[in-house]
């Protein structure tokens, strides 16, 4: 029997490999899927991206091939093989783009793939349980995105389910069998490049090769992988290539490719290849004064045409392009497009409106994107400076919790923004909702948006190229995907620092409710600022109510005091949102005992973002909390003294009056009335 079924699995490899072969020497009539704007050029190219920005493309083989026996995770993956021909054109070389990859998927469309940094693939970047597709992929990158822990500009990795790389190498190849003779190849060069990928089933082995085109392939790969795919691929998955741009942009070609399951894949042959560049056409002397006038002619032409564009710009004011946009890569659209995207502004398109100005929903006409357009009114308090901040800002931020700021406009005095459009709007109005059940939040969707927040605040505190204080966080800020997926935004107030440089900025800006106390007597806007604000945030997600309501009793009044109280009575657990039907104690507990740490009056006792990160993801165990919390505990200090990142001198925020340790200062309480606004003060 035993026998029977070896011969059985060795049958089904075997029919296996006889079906799945295919080659491409170009794309000339070539079976495939493509999406998003993919298309074969006449010449047989097939363009996964061009160089637009914000644009996706991604082109596959249009039936799911068999890699396994069956569904199961034991059940072995046959052995695989492809090689293909790329190259990867970045419009600006000297800031480079986003990279190409080859991807084995479960679905041909997956949920969360969005015309950004992520290479066209759903947005996770670890556990790939929180997606419900499977993705196997080599990313061929040429830019570094710490985010994503990219070890350079120019790498070759593997990924598994994760865009986050198991394994990568800087893009080379070997000149021999000596591991040291290696010579780099620039993958944004724009030249041709062949690569070839090889999975061996018996040996759970993945092997990556790239070389110049028309070098032979080196005996040694690039990448040697151990893998067990057994428990990652489906049954049947889809095949084929992936690429996305963001506001960096570059065209993503793929020039010939093969593929085999159960053994090598063909070679491609070189001589039926389509060319990338035209070959140059010979003038005979016959035809050279003909050449030489239509030539001429065809240069006045652009020489008046230009002439009428300059004009046209000036006519319409457009400007050159502002320094910021060169060195931090934001486009700038045109207003005629924006206002095209808008019906003219029209007050149908209006989702949202606040002191700045008004919001509203569009469809770029060029590209099919659904944004959300911030115009900034006239008479705006968010004036040139806090645009210009917010472009900086963003311009070289890249986190899946951050908002994606795709470019912007300015015309006259008219200041425009453009970001992506979440159809669950903000944070603040979900947890309002009272009336439609359907869109009501779960306790789960809750500690979710919680914990993306948190990692978006880590991120701007520590794992960006500078330190970025945000002085606003705020529920209004946050917007919520698709997918309910948190998106912390609105960088107007924002300020960036090197790191190991504190703030010099005295005069303190934010939403009266989340603003740190010891900003009423510094006016210095730290990371520990942010904490508190976060921490404020935490209590309202949980408690389902404002950091301030007037018309609440005086014991009520604010909420960070009336959670203090309750835990120091024991009774926590009340202030918890009635509207929440089934939660986890557990969790719920945590959320609002870690508010209240991050809420504390004493900057240096709020606990760094990484340690508030640890404690969602259940990588390291709060404390448990004294009863007097709001006081000075010298045995709870040494639990956070190590993590500590930006605090100002402990000396000049400490509060020692038992009248003045309330979290809500006294400046603050003489102007409750205005609590949904920023504050100047």
């Amino acid at each position: 029997m035993e026998a029977f079924c070896i011969l059985l699995h060795f049958l089904f490899f075997g029919l296996v490999s006889s079906e799945t072969s295919f080659v491409y020497n170009g794309f000339h009539n070539a079976n495939l899927s493509l999406f998003g704007i993919s298309y074969v050029r006449s010449e047989g190219i097939l363009v996964v991206t061009s160089d637009s920005p914000n644009v996706l493309g991604r082109a596959l083989y249009p039936s799911p091939l068999r890699f396994k026996e069956n569904e199961s995770n034991n059940s072995p993956v046959a052995s695989f093989s492809t090689t293909f021909v790329f190259s990867i054109s970045p419009q600006y070389p000297q800031f480079g783009g986003h990279g190409l990859a080859f991807v084995l998927l479960s679905t041909q469309e997956p949920k969360g793939s969005l015309a950004n940094q992520y290479l066209g693939l759903p947005n996770f970047t670890s556990n790939a349980a929180l997606s419900s597709t499977r993705v196997v992929a080599v990313e061929f990158d040429i830019v570094k995105n710490a985010e994503l822990n990219d070890i350079d500009d120019n790498h070759v990795g593997i990924d598994i389910c994760s865009l986050i790389s198991n394994i990568s190498k800087p893009a080379a190849y070997f000149t021999s069998n000596n591991s040291k003779d290696n010579s780099s190849i620039i993958l944004k060069s724009g030249d041709p490049i062949q690569a070839w990928i090889e999975y061996t089933g018996k040996e759970n082995l993945m092997n990556v090769t790239i070389s110049p085109f028309g070098i032979p392939r080196s005996d040694q790969p690039l990448i040697s992988f151990p893998v067990d795919l057994s428990s990652v691929l489906n049954e049947y998955m889809y095949v084929g290539f992936s690429a996305s741009t963001g506001m960096l942009t570059a065209a993503h070609n793929v020039i010939g490719w093969s593929f085999r399951i159960g053994g090598r894949a063909p070679d491609l042959d070189p001589s039926e290849l389509p060319s990338l560049v035209k070959p140059e056409r010979v003038v005979h002397t016959k035809g050279f004064v003909v050449g030489i006038t239509f030539a001429c002619a065809t240069l006045v032409l652009l020489v008046i045409s230009g002439a009428i564009q300059v004009i046209r710009r000036l006519k319409h004011e457009d400007e050159v392009l502002e320094d910021w946009e060169v060195e931090y890569g934001a486009r700038r659209f045109k207003y005629s497009e924006l206002s095209a995207a808008t019906r003219g502004f029209r007050v149908s398109n209006l989702i949202g409106t606040g002191g700045f100005g008004n919001v509203y929903k569009g469809v770029i006409p060029s590209t099919g994107l659904e944004v959300a357009i911030k115009r900034i009114s006239h008479d705006s308090k968010q004036g040139m400076r806090e645009f210009v901040a917010e472009i900086t800002s963003m311009g070289r931020l890249r986190h899946r919790n951050l908002v994606q700021l795709h470019g912007w406009c300015r015309r006259k005095d008219q200041l425009l923004l453009v970001y992506d459009h979440f159809p669950n709007g903000s944070l603040d109005k979900l947890l309002s909702n009272t009336n439609n059940q359907k869109n009501k939040l779960t306790w789960e969707q809750r500690y979710k948006i919680l914990a993306g927040i948190a990692q978006a605040l880590l991120y701007l505190h520590e794992e960006c190229e500078q330190r970025v204080v945000h002085r606003d966080v705020k529920p209004n800020n946050v917007l919520i995907d698709a997918d309910l997926n948190a998106k912390l935004g609105d960088f107007g107030l924002a300020r960036i620092y090197d790191h190991g440089i504190q703030s010099d900025t005295t005069n303190i800006v934010g939403t009266l409710g989340y603003l740190a106390p010891e900003l009423t007597k510094t006016g210095k806007a730290t990371t520990c600022t942010d904490v508190y604000g976060y921490g404020a945030l935490m209590l309202e997600v949980s408690c389902g109510r404002r950091p301030i309501e007037p018309k609440r009793s005086a014991q009520e009044l604010v909420l960070v005091d009336w959670v203090r109280e309750l835990h120091s009575r024991g009774e926590i657990m009340r202030a918890v949102d009635p509207k929440l039907d089934f939660y986890n104690p557990d969790e719920v507990e945590l959320v609002l005992s870690l508010g209240l740490l991050c809420s504390h009056p004493l900057p240096n006792h709020r606990p760094s973002m990484r340690r508030v990160v640890q404690f969602l993801f259940g990588d390291a165990s709060l404390p448990q909390l004294p009863p007097d919390i709001h006081l000075e505990v010298p045995g709870l200090l040494p639990e956070f003294s190590d993590v500590y990142t930006d605090n100002s001198d402990p000396s000049s925020s400490r509060v020692t009056s038992s009248k003045t340790t309330s979290s809500f200062s006294s400046v603050e309480k003489n102007v409750v009335v205005n609590q949904g606004s920023k504050a100047t003060v």
